[in-house]
């Protein structure tokens, strides 16, 4: 293993000699993510490493493996739930369907109102249930929730309303509630790996994507389509992970101060990602790399996802939390 190896022996000793313990090297924790320092994920696991040596008070090494180089979020996880290479990444709840229904839908379409709601849903932990089964069935712990992008769609062409949608070949998540909701608001969606989307709308092989702008900005998703349509359809949710199986391994004072960084680095995150979304658009635009489209029926859209919704949260068991998220004001 990457880590936990001792080092140093009981030194051989007189009897007057003083009696040499044992000598621990430093834990090494093993981070991954898909971008550069520039991106509000970097910045979330750059806190979490500050906030963990601040709390834990004693030597360790963390090492955050940066641009892809150990994949993308889904082997993360994979990786996390193996407890082997990866100890600690933000994964979208996308990549962890396999292991629970409901993880996808803490992150789906037109599930909060705005960025007041989404706060005071993650404030009062009302996705408790959902962190508790990923650990379980996953054994990989969600110890915060960064986030906060408002999702749009980037398109090769103009787009406005519903009619002008009609068809729309875009590339959605893994999950099954975006498939189900964009084809509900009468798109074509498709599956399609995340850094295959800009060759496959370059090759016409889709037309569109979404996203929030750090990944539009980071993966240069303007470069082909250059027209971002304002549906403002999703509010992200990235928690922040852990491996389960390294965190058993731990010592005691070690895991206290993982919890309680994991906590506040995913909240720094939410303020990161959302304080950035529309300083990173108005960028793209006034270097005329992207241009934003009002979406006049937003409104339409959702009443035609609605049902989708509640459908869906009632099949995968996560209605209680659906009920309670609408409820929240």
């Amino acid at each position: 293993m990457k880590r936990r190896l001792l080092m140093g022996g009981i030194a051989a000793s007189t009897l007057a000699a003083p009696f040499i313990a044992n000598a621990q090297a430093p834990l090494t924790l093993n981070g991954a993510v898909q971008f550069n320092d520039d991106h509000a994920f970097n910045k979330t696991l750059l806190k979490f490493e500050e906030l963990v040596k601040k709390y834990y008070g004693k030597p360790i090494n963390f090492v955050l493996h940066r641009n892809s180089s150990l994949g993308l979020e889904k082997q993360y996880f994979e990786y996390m739930a193996q407890g082997k290479a990866v100890d600690y990444a933000v994964v979208s709840p996308a990549h962890m369907s396999t292991f629970s229904k409901a993880a996808p839908f803490i992150d789906a379409p037109f599930l909060f109102r705005d960025l007041a709601q989404w706060n005071k849903v993650l404030d009062l932990d009302l996705l408790k249930p959902v962190a508790d089964e990923v650990a379980q069935k996953a054994q990989v712990m969600l110890i915060g929730y960064a986030g906060g992008g408002v999702r749009n769609i980037f398109v090769n062409k103009p787009v406005s309303n519903l009619a002008e949608i009609k068809g729309l070949k875009v590339r959605v998540q893994g999950a099954p509630i975006w498939s189900k909701t964009f084809a509900a608001a009468g798109m074509s969606p498709t599956v399609i790996a995340y850094n295959e989307v800009y060759n496959a709308i370059q090759n016409n092989v889709i037309s569109a994507g979404e996203n929030e702008a750090a990944g539009v900005e980071s993966m240069k998703f303007y470069e082909v389509a250059p027209n971002l349509a304002m549906t403002e359809h999703a509010i992200t949710i990235r928690p922040v992970c852990f491996s389960s199986k390294t965190f058993k391994s731990l010592p005691k004072d070690l895991q206290d101060a993982i919890v309680k960084a994991g906590k506040e680095a995913g909240a720094y995150g939410r303020q990161v990602e959302s304080g950035e979304d529309e300083q990173k658009l108005v960028a793209l635009e006034k270097a005329g790399k992207l241009k934003r489209i009002p979406f006049k029926d937003r409104a339409e859209m959702k009443k035609l996802v609605n049902p989708v919704m509640a459908a869906y949260a009632k099949e995968i068991g996560a209605d209680g939390i659906f009920t309670q998220i609408v409820a929240t004001n």
